[in-house]
């Protein structure tokens, strides 16, 4: 997962790509599919995904109802779908038309993953329109349909049941390209990391609260010591983290004093 950071980060490709305007060049396009809950739940990873541009190619009728339900959030994007007679139609301005199939035989042997041809993807849609298409729930994209495609995309999946349900299918695919185009931002840690004082002055705060209430003694103290730093030492510690486990401390070092108190009053009144 590293190395697909990293490759993700240095490419020319996504870095070039820095508002959604590209996104709206990729079209998702339903061969007849059968469900409009399907249709609906497509909607909505669209949205997820940033993409916009949704055509039906050779429709069936959908259950209106059922499609508005599982849109929820994108259900002005399940109104506003457009249609095509045929896939021909629906990809006639697309100049990179891209295939998505689960089956295995002599002409998909070209097929590649989604993270495969992203960078295509994304190259494709700086310059003109491409087209993701999905066949329909039961038999996927036929012959005639796939010999428009100019690639093809195979999902990753278990040999033993290797059809994904479209929309599942359609977030996949929209997923790997979003995350590709360089859009997403993770969140910043917004606490720099503790410096050693700090961390030392916190340890020596759970030192202290861990005599206290008992969980070791003295002569063990170094060696339990050395056990918390090691498990605190997995991973980065901010000034945040490091304030909060004090105040841990600090609390366990009150409770410990009261319950000394207590020990001590009752024993005064014996």
């Amino acid at each position: 997962m590293t190395c697909v950071c990293r490759l993700i980060n240095t490419n020319p490709v996504a870095a070039s790509i820095m508002d959604a305007t590209e996104l709206a060049n990729i079209r998702i396009v339903l061969v007849s599919p059968i469900y409009g809950g399907n249709v609906g739940s497509v909607c909505r990873a669209m949205r997820n995904m940033g993409l916009s541009d949704l055509v039906v190619a050779a429709p069936r009728p959908l259950d209106e109802d059922e499609g508005m339900k599982m849109a929820c959030g994108a259900r002005e994007l399940f109104a506003r779908r457009k249609t095509a007679a045929g896939l021909a139609e629906a990809v006639a301005d697309c100049s990179l038309v891209v295939g998505a199939t689960a089956r295995r035989g002599l002409y998909r042997q070209q097929a590649r993953t989604p993270r495969d041809w992203t960078d295509r993807i994304l190259q494709g849609a700086q310059v003109g329109r491409v087209a993701l298409v999905f066949g329909p729930e039961d038999n996927g994209l036929g012959n005639k349909d796939l010999a428009l495609c100019t690639q093809l995309i195979q999902i990753p999946s278990s040999r033993e049941h290797s059809s994904l349900n479209l929309a599942q299918a359609v977030m996949v695919c929209c997923y790997e390209i979003y995350l590709a185009s360089g859009l997403f931002e993770a969140q910043e840690e917004k606490s720099p990391e503790a410096p050693s004082a700090l961390r030392e002055r916190m340890f020596g705060l759970w030192r202290k609260a861990l005599l206290d209430v008992g969980f070791m003694k003295e002569d063990k103290a170094d060696h339990m010591m050395f056990g918390l730093r090691r498990i605190l030492a997995r991973g980065p510690l901010s000034t945040d983290d490091v304030r909060i486990l004090m105040g841990i401390a600090r609390q366990m070092q009150w409770c410990a004093g009261r319950m000394r108190g207590n020990e001590e009053c009752s024993v005064n009144t014996e």
